[in-house]
C-alpha cells in the first residue's frame, strides 16, 4: 500500500523541472496535467491548476548530514537558511523554496529511526 500527495501548480513545467532537476526527483507516472514525482517512499503529485496550493512543508529527509549540505551547496540559490542542528527535534536541515514559493526543507534526522516499509 502507498499513498500520493497532491497539489495544485500554477506553473506545472517549471515545477516539475525544478523538482526532477535540482531535488532529483524521479517521474513515477505522467497523466494529462498531472506529473507524480517520487523521492524514496514519497509520492508527490503536481496537477496543472490555475491556482496553485502553496500551504504545508515538503521535507526531503536523507541519511547522512553530507546529503543535506551537498543539497544545499546545489540549492543556495532558493536556501533560506542556513544547514543547522534543531535540538529540540534532533535534525540536521536548511529550508529553501520552490518555484512557486512553496516552503521545502531537506534534513538528515540525528538520532535513529524506524525503516521505511512497504507494510
Amino acid at each position: 500500500m502507498a499513498g500520493i500527495v497532491f497539489l495544485k501548480t500554477a506553473r506545472f513545467d517549471q515545477v516539475r523541472e525544478f523538482y526532477t532537476r535540482r531535488v532529483r526527483m524521479t517521474v513515477w507516472l505522467e497523466q494529462p496535467d498531472i506529473a507524480i514525482l517520487r523521492h524514496g517512499n514519497l509520492l508527490l503529485g503536481f496537477h496543472r491548476q490555475p491556482v496553485p496550493d502553496l500551504d504545508g512543508l515538503l521535507t526531503f529527509f536523507y541519511e547522512r548530514m553530507e546529503d543535506v549540505d551537498q543539497m544545499h551547496s546545489q540549492l543556495r540559490d532558493i536556501a533560506t537558511s542556513e544547514p543547522k542542528e534543531n535540538a529540540k527535534y534532533q535534525i540536521y536541515h536548511f529550508f529553501g523554496t520552490d518555484p512557486e514559493g512553496r516552503t521545502i526543507e531537506f534534513q538528515h534526522f540525528l538520532h535513529p529511526v524506524p525503516p521505511v516499509s512497504d507494510d
